[in-house]
């Protein structure tokens, strides 16, 4: 007998048989817009979780020129050790993309019970990304994420990962479930180069970190995140930790020691 799965509301059921059905359908598909227009047909809570990266914009963009009417709300995660040009480009985000007359609304999520970098270091110890990466990780991105998914019944969130960032996310599917937290996740761009997104954000007059112009192509926390060397976009994201690709949001099962 085959596993069943369920969403956060409950609305959802499935099993892999019908999640590969779907990624069939999805591969036919010819571009984001068809994508997430087939998302929008088929689910209900959809939100879409961006760390406001050249892939989350386009995504934003997307979402305003094309489906203004359906309520997307989007999830940011301030794990209270951002760059300033990123908080920077959060407030433009908020203020041209999700003002009064926007039916979605944009989420900014912290650390549980926490709002700035001193109160973190208060509770959990200085520079705790060193001393222990996966708690770190745990407490500034993966439980905010985590919380924030049941809080709002989450069945579907739009992410803006690549096939072409390489690593883990080299054979990206377009719709995937995390089974940990009952959530699918849709991967519109999944196909596109950095090239390609960039060219989107630069068409639609997207607003876009200060840091892309010093060559930050992929951009997370301050402490662990350089300039990008080569053609790797990524490669700047925890150049000092051999073999970590991903901060976690997208690897639930790394955590289940904190729990």
């Amino acid at each position: 007998m085959k596993e069943s799965f369920t969403t956060n509301s409950g609305l959802i059921q499935f099993n892999e048989s019908q999640l590969k059905h779907w990624n069939d359908h999805l591969q036919k598909l010819s571009s984001p817009e068809e994508i997430i227009k087939w998302a929008i047909v088929s689910f209900k809570n959809i939100y879409q979780i961006s760390a406001m990266g050249i892939s989350g914009l386009s995504i934003i963009h997307l979402l305003s020129e094309k489906f203004a009417d359906e309520k997307i709300d989007c999830i940011f995660i301030d794990t209270l050790h951002h760059f300033p040009q990123t908080l920077d480009l959060v407030e433009k985000i908020q203020q041209k993309y999700y003002g009064d007359d926007s039916v979605s609304d944009f989420h900014v999520v912290k650390p549980f019970g926490l709002n700035s970098e001193r109160e973190f270091s208060d509770k959990y110890g200085d520079n705790l990304w060193i001393h222990d990466d996966d708690k770190y990780d745990y407490y500034s991105k993966v439980e905010p994420l985590e919380r924030t998914y049941k809080a709002f019944d989450i069945d579907l969130v739009i992410t803006g990962r690549r096939q072409t960032q390489g690593n883990d996310r080299s054979n990206l599917d377009i719709l995937e479930y995390d089974v940990l937290n009952k959530v699918l996740k849709l991967n519109p761009f999944y196909n596109h180069t950095f090239k390609q997104v960039h060219d989107i954000v630069v068409k639609g007059n997207v607003p876009t970190n200060e840091l892309l112009e010093y060559g930050y192509k992929s951009i997370g926390d301050y402490h662990s995140t350089l300039p990008t060397v080569g053609d790797d976009e990524r490669g700047g994201r925890w150049s000092d930790k051999k073999g970590k690709t991903e901060c976690g949001i997208h690897q639930p099962e790394r955590f289940s020691k904190f729990k």
